[in-house]
């Protein structure tokens, strides 16, 4: 099958839309991505497989889709440029990533009538309440998440499938569009096995860590990942635990808050932040580690997604510290790879490090659990099955 994949960002980077476009490329199909650009790219151009088209954007275009659901025109834009991707490539069916460029897509595929799959990455209704433009002046006024909640709803009465990244948020949408439920399909975030067989170690890192008892967190810094839940543990911690580092390998533009926070408490010998790190030197970051950290807030968007950074830390046999937004809690009990403490506590936190950094059997003992969980059933190898037999069975 001819597959359009539609993203409406620059490629790459895009871990999800690269793993499930290697995959249907593996089985047989044809990928065809269509992606945007803002700089001086290739226009088209083959990245493992994947017939990657790439169309001219620009900062105005950009803004435009922040109003998506306010104004029709990002739709008008964006419609033009996928109705000729899919005259070009003549297209037997349209893989659609997330919500904000939905309606372009199905609008162009009104003389088409291909196939669909949306493939919804977040809550994104539920996300956007968190932006920062959307908590004042005019942002707060003119972007309406309950009008992208009932947008997404007609997406997903629209499209022919529907894929979900956890089981609950597949719950949550199956609650709210009880006849649709037999059109989704649960294809969790996980990782490639290539990310824990094939890695090259950076030893300066290793070397650099090697006499802290270090707290690791990989991602997206936002406040709403609960950093300043860890970084506020520490200061307590550095008593009892004077070897401790917290290590923060990512950014955010609220990383100014946190590092105010860090001067504030006088605590810049036991916190690094190392900002963002091509992904080759996450396996070195993770090696170095002793406890791996996931402090998310609670919300209606984290309580049903996993942050993919959870399976690379198991991967290595790491234990696992997480807040309890719930899809999280209920992932690393089940699997009994690491403990959970109350989102935005730092009490708790701090004493559930203290209680992994005085255990060291027990660090073992979660870490080799979470390990096997990865390697033999998480794997992206073995999630992205569903993909495969959704698109065996896809009426072209």
């Amino acid at each position: 099958m001819r597959i359009g994949m539609i993203l409406d960002a620059a490629f790459p980077p895009d871990p999800r839309v690269e793993n499930e476009a290697i995959s249907l490329v593996k089985n047989g199909h044809e990928v065809f991505l269509f992606c945007l650009k803002y700089e001086n790219e290739k226009s088209t151009e083959i990245i493992n497989g994947i017939h990657v088209c790439r169309f001219t954007s620009n900062t105005l275009e950009y803004k435009l889709s922040a109003l998506a659901y306010t104004t029709p025109l990002y739709h008008f834009l964006m419609k033009r440029k996928i109705t000729k991707f899919i005259k070009k490539n003549n297209l037997e069916a349209l893989h659609i990533h997330d919500i904000r460029i939905a309606e372009a897509v199905f609008n162009a595929n009104k003389n088409y009538n291909l196939a669909t799959v949306l493939d919804l990455h977040d809550n994104m209704p539920e996300v956007m309440k968190l932006y920062p433009h959307l908590q004042k002046f005019p942002g707060k006024y003119i972007i309406s998440p309950k009008k992208w909640k009932l947008k997404e709803e007609e997406f997903i009465q629209k499209a022919d499938k529907v894929i979900t990244v956890s089981p609950e948020f597949l719950e949550s949408l199956a609650v709210r569009l009880p006849k649709e439920k037999d059109r989704l399909v649960l294809v969790p975030n996980t990782i490639r096995k290539s990310f824990f067989e094939k890695f090259t170690v950076k030893e300066t890192i290793l070397e650099k860590y090697k006499n802290n008892f270090v707290l690791l967190y990989l991602g997206d810094t936002h406040l709403r990942r609960g950093l300043q839940t860890a970084i506020a543990a520490v200061a307590a911690l550095k008593i009892t635990i004077p070897e401790i580092k917290l290590v923060i390998v990512g950014k955010n533009t609220t990383d100014t808050i946190l590092k105010k926070q860090v001067r504030d408490l006088e605590i810049a010998d036991y916190v690094d932040f190392e900002g963002w790190q091509n992904i080759s030197l996450f396996q070195s970051y993770i090696l170095a580690s002793s406890v791996c950290i996931s402090p998310l807030h609670r919300n209606l968007q984290h309580d049903v997604a996993y942050a993919n950074k959870i399976f690379q830390y198991m991967s290595f046999a790491k234990p696992l510290l997480v807040s309890n937004a719930t899809a999280q809690k209920k992932l690393v009990e089940k699997v009994n790879a690491g403990l959970v403490h109350r989102d935005r506590d730092i009490t708790d936190f701090t004493n559930k490090v203290l209680e992994l950094y005085k255990n060291e059997n027990l660090r073992k003992v979660l870490g080799k659990n979470g390990q096997e969980f990865v390697r033999n059933e998480f794997c992206w190898e073995e999630t992205s099955k569903k993909l495969l037999h959704l698109y065996d069975n896809l009426q072209g």
